[in-house]
């Protein structure tokens, strides 16, 4: 991006707090203008001299510096995007709250800017439920989150909560105040895994918590679009600020995907859609003790839906599919990815490879290739999520650019 963000960095007291040096170098370095608000507590874990140094302006921590200024107010009105990293549970907790009691939460309840958080703090605190409930909420209020991500924490502990890596930070922060470059286009996206009963209270499924399509909308959203979210059993909030429509199983996601695509310019295929289902539906619960040591079920396969998207595209519209593959070789994984591609009439393929600990439901970095319509790889992308979602999002933009 060549356009020189204003961009405020909180740094709150967090031992992750170390990382936040690397946040800023890289922003400054890429050009934009970086001015740092450290909490007290963020003091004790690195030394302003070194912020200062690093970012090239002053660091300011008291909100009775300055006051003929009215700093905070200042600093959040000019500021193009604001990120915390670490942000911390207290953090999290104060500005769920809405509280100001120091320059930060001044600065963050004055700007008008995205807020991007990268949460950081014990697998334990991640996980409590008043965490959680104050992630949702600010999540519903359009505050972006990057991580966090699970690994080794401070002494022997290790699991979700530890802080993002630097580049996805700044990636999620230059993707929150960038482009609008899709602004007025109609993006539809499908998310989630689709679940095929087998009586009231079983079901065929997979391990797609819908993640990556969450994050595709959310990135659509920011630049601009009016996006139409496909929902198929997420395991996280919906992000608002989209139109959500609930989708169980395959034939469920089928009929909302061709009323939506019906108007769109973009769809997107994220959904991990079952490739079969049950032949018979049982009314009531199957019980074992009825059917002995073996259950038999019949399975009939599902209509391909993107394919038949694609066989109904109106001129101009692009489709994007999702192929998640196990293949371990990349030469074979890639060979997949152009027969798929093909075979849907899409024109870009994401392809990525997923395993017991990787791809589906992972909040760990993804690694993914974008293959047109030929099969030819037009990039990749590695990090989180979010920062795949917006490269994805690019890629679109090249494609759509094309046709214009």
């Amino acid at each position: 991006m060549s356009e020189r963000l204003a961009v405020v960095v909180g740094v709150t007291g967090g031992i992750a707090a170390y990382k936040a040096v690397s946040v800023v170098r890289e922003l400054v370095l890429a050009g934009h203008d970086v001015h740092v608000i450290a909490t007290e507590q963020a003091l004790r874990f690195v030394g302003r001299p070194t912020l200062e140094a690093i970012s090239r302006n002053p660091v300011r921590t008291d909100l009775f510096e300055d006051v003929a200024e009215v700093r905070h107010v200042r600093m959040g009105q000019t500021a193009d995007v604001v990120v915390i990293a670490p942000a911390t549970a207290n953090t999290i907790a104060k500005l769920a709250a809405g509280l100001a009691d120091d320059l930060l939460g001044s600065t963050v309840l004055a700007s008008r800017a995205p807020l991007v958080l990268a949460p950081a703090m014990h697998t334990e605190m991640w996980q409590h439920p008043a965490t959680v409930a104050n992630v949702a909420l600010l999540r519903e209020r359009g505050v972006a989150f990057v991580g966090p991500e699970s690994g080794r924490l401070t002494g022997e502990d290790a699991g979700p909560g530890r802080m993002s890596e630097p580049a996805d930070i700044v990636a999620a922060a230059i993707a929150a105040a960038g482009p609008r470059d899709l602004a007025g286009v109609r993006v539809v996206v499908s998310a989630g895994g689709t679940r095929e009963p087998i009586d009231p209270v079983r079901y065929i499924g997979n391990r797609s918590s819908g993640r990556q399509g969450i994050e595709l909308a959310v990135a659509a959203r920011d630049r601009g679009a009016e996006v139409t979210l496909v929902a198929a059993h997420l395991e996280l909030p919906a992000p608002s600020g989209v139109r959500l429509v609930a989708a169980g199983t395959a034939e469920e996601l089928r009929a909302a995907m061709l009323a939506a695509a019906a108007e769109a310019d973009v769809v997107v295929m994220a959904a991990a859609v079952a490739d079969y289902r049950t032949r018979d539906v049982s009314p009531t619960k199957i019980k074992k003790d009825a059917q002995g040591d073996r259950l038999d079920l019949a399975l009939v396969r599902n209509p391909d839906i993107l394919a038949e998207l694609t066989a109904a595209r109106r001129p101009g519209q692009v489709y994007i599919g999702f192929a998640a593959e196990t293949e371990p070789d990349g030469e074979a994984l890639v060979a997949l990815g152009r027969a798929k591609a093909a075979r849907k009439g899409v024109d870009l393929l994401v392809l990525n490879r997923v395993g017991w600990d990787e791809g589906f439901g992972a909040e760990s970095p993804n690694r993914v290739l974008v293959l047109d319509a030929a099969g030819s790889v037009r990039g990749e992308a590695s990090g989180s999520k979010s920062h795949v979602a917006g490269r994805v999002l690019d890629a679109v933009q090249t494609v759509r650019n094309r046709s214009k």
